[in-house]
């Protein structure tokens, strides 16, 4: 299954804060706020919701396209990605802009405040997929995450046009964009990816209800973080919705949760990849998730197959562990 993932690619600058956000929060003075927070760490580390993604199905071992927009800058990270198996055939150079940046701070309560760079990001508006499929032959699913908003049309559009599936995947940019905007990029969709939170903006700002969302997209796949993960599938003729909620796998340790969603997503499309049912996905998604909450940094941990998959084996199941080692090959045994 050829899958290209597209989205943001970035540089991570993740800090620590040995404290607590909300401590230093007066509900009365938000309107005047202004704040400063001391951090006991610094991190950079490759990061982009696209390439996080790509980077996680690798490391399972699929060959994902990555598509997306960078600067000149990107020599160093485009050599990691393709070493651990990452596709960046697609990929777009800005002749003027450094690649995009996140900078993120993280309390002790795992609470973050972020920023955002865009930069080359901005001109992944002017890549077309059509070349992308005809260099491979085909696409079979394309991954429509957070990223330059008209990028994010373009992309969606085009998959319409060209009756390519697609996942809308719209995350952060929910917050930016209007009703007619998140309606464009999600009707339609094969799956519809959000957290919690994003779920509900969604619904309020395109006036979809939950029932008029699953019409749209059919598979509908909400991540509850502690709560871990509801799949809502549109029924068939004379059928009514069904749910599956995958519980989270437990972590060894927590270290940062930067990233979390991205490692869950590449999970479950390589279960997608493998034709597993969506139970399995959202499990192989959440075991991959706590290999990221256990590190500092997206794409800093290496899996070994006996040990995923005894962790798996502890989280959900032998069932679930024999159903899905045939179908992924870690960096280590």
């Amino acid at each position: 299954m050829q899958i290209a993932i597209a989205g943001s690619i970035a540089t991570d600058h993740l800090m620590t804060f040995d404290g607590l956000f909300r401590d230093s929060l007066v509900v009365e003075q938000l309107d005047k706020i202004s704040l400063s927070f001391l951090a006991g760490d610094l991190q950079v580390r490759r990061g982009g919701v696209a390439a996080n993604i790509a980077f996680g199905m690798a490391a399972l071992g699929q060959r994902p396209v990555l598509v997306g927009a960078v600067g000149d800058d990107f020599a160093d990270y485009r050599s990691w990605l393709e070493r651990h198996g990452v596709d960046c055939g697609a990929v777009h150079y800005s002749e003027s802009r450094h690649t995009a940046r996140f900078i993120c701070t993280t309390d002790r309560d795992m609470a973050q405040i972020a920023t955002f760079y865009a930069g080359a990001m901005t001109e992944a508006r002017d890549i077309e997929l059509a070349p992308v499929a005809a260099r491979l032959g085909g696409l079979d699913l394309v991954l429509v995450g957070a990223d330059d908003p008209v990028a994010m049309t373009r992309h969606t559009q085009e998959c319409r046009t060209r009756g390519i599936p697609f996942i809308a995947d719209p995350s952060q940019q929910l917050a930016f964009a209007d009703g007619p905007t998140i309606r464009g990029l999600v009707d339609g969709a094969d799956y519809l990816f959000t957290n919690e939170y994003e779920a509900h903006l969604t619904e309020q700002k395109t006036g979809w209800d939950h029932a008029e969302i699953l019409q749209r997209v059919g598979t509908r796949v909400i991540t509850r973080g502690a709560d871990g993960v509801t799949i809502h599938r549109r029924g068939g003729e004379g059928e009514g919705e069904q749910v599956v909620t995958v519980p989270v796998a437990r972590e060894v340790r927590r270290a940062d949760p930067t990233g979390v969603g991205d490692a869950f997503r590449a999970g479950f499309l390589t279960g997608l990849s493998a034709g597993l049912d969506t139970r399995r996905c959202a499990e192989l998604g959440s075991m991959l998730a706590t290999y990221v909450i256990e590190t500092v940094g997206t794409q800093e941990y290496v899996l070994g197959k006996a040990r995923f998959l005894e962790r798996l084996t502890e989280a959900y199941g032998p069932g679930s562990a024999a159903d899905i080692e045939p179908h992924i090959t870690c960096a280590r045994p």
